[in-house]
């Protein structure tokens, strides 16, 4: 579940990206500090209408912090600037992906978990685009280094991704292999996958997909939720879900209404 991305320019020449990420907004929790989730938002969003969402979630135990995407020249757009993790083309399972750009948001998000004290949970969700950079997130915690070989630092204790798909999904299973204590890794970690059945923007197979395609290569921890009707967008009995989610698998105290 791929979109088409390259980073080579004219003559084969491979083009050196600079990322720069925009402003992140952070909403502190209201209770006791438990967990801390970066959330990431979808292609051509900011972290600030997250931000204003998430606040609103009874989760006082959870520290949110809602970075904002690099803005760069995005082919689904006819390379018109978009704020995006990463490139996207066409919607294709075979289409290369842009681990650069996937590695440079893996990072950040790894940055922005880095300072938060010990005993804080660490999580990493999104939707659309960012449910895809989310999840690849996890298979990095599990690889314990990017995609381009270069170690993963964070421990991760859950990984949301509404609306959204699993990069790199057809190398997975190889690359778990290759990797000593991946197995255990990959079968402990939390992963909820919440998907419309209306959604015409990243078809409702590429979240099932996804969610089979993590189930079969050992993570055995993975929730798949499907919502008749729903667009790509969030609705409320989705964000319930998300909720009740994150409060079992991260252990908070209570929520509040």
């Amino acid at each position: 579940m791929s979109f088409t991305s390259s980073s080579v320019g004219s003559g084969g020449r491979t083009v050196r990206r600079v990322f720069e990420f925009g402003r992140t907004y952070v909403v502190r929790p209201k209770g006791k500090h438990q967990a801390t989730v970066v959330w990431l938002h979808g292609l051509g969003d900011n972290g600030s209408s997250w931000s204003q969402l998430l606040e609103t979630l009874p989760l006082p135990n959870i520290k949110w912090i809602c970075p904002t995407a690099p803005t760069q020249p995005i082919k689904v757009f006819g390379g018109f600037p978009s704020t995006a993790w990463f490139d996207v083309g066409e919607l294709s399972e075979d289409a290369p992906d842009d681990i650069e750009g996937l590695d440079a948001s893996a990072a950040h998000v790894a940055n922005l978990l880095s300072t938060e004290p010990d005993d804080i949970k660490l999580g990493v969700g999104g939707f659309s685009m960012g449910a895809a950079t989310a999840l690849y997130s996890a298979t990095c915690f599990t690889l314990r280094k990017y995609g381009n070989g270069n170690p993963y630092p964070c421990n991760l204790s859950a990984v949301v991704g509404l609306s959204g798909w699993l990069p790199c999904s057809k190398t997975l299973s190889k690359k778990l292999e290759e990797v000593d204590d991946a197995a255990r890794r990959a079968a402990s970690l939390p992963l909820l996958l919440c998907h419309g059945k209306g959604d015409d923007v990243v078809p409702y197979k590429f979240g099932e997909k996804s969610s089979q395609a993590l189930s079969s290569t050992g993570y055995q921890n993975v929730a798949f939720k499907a919502y008749n009707g729903l667009g790509h967008y969030t609705v409320p009995e989705e964000m319930d879900e998300v909720c009740a989610w994150l409060s079992s698998k991260l252990g908070l105290e209570g929520t509040s209404s």
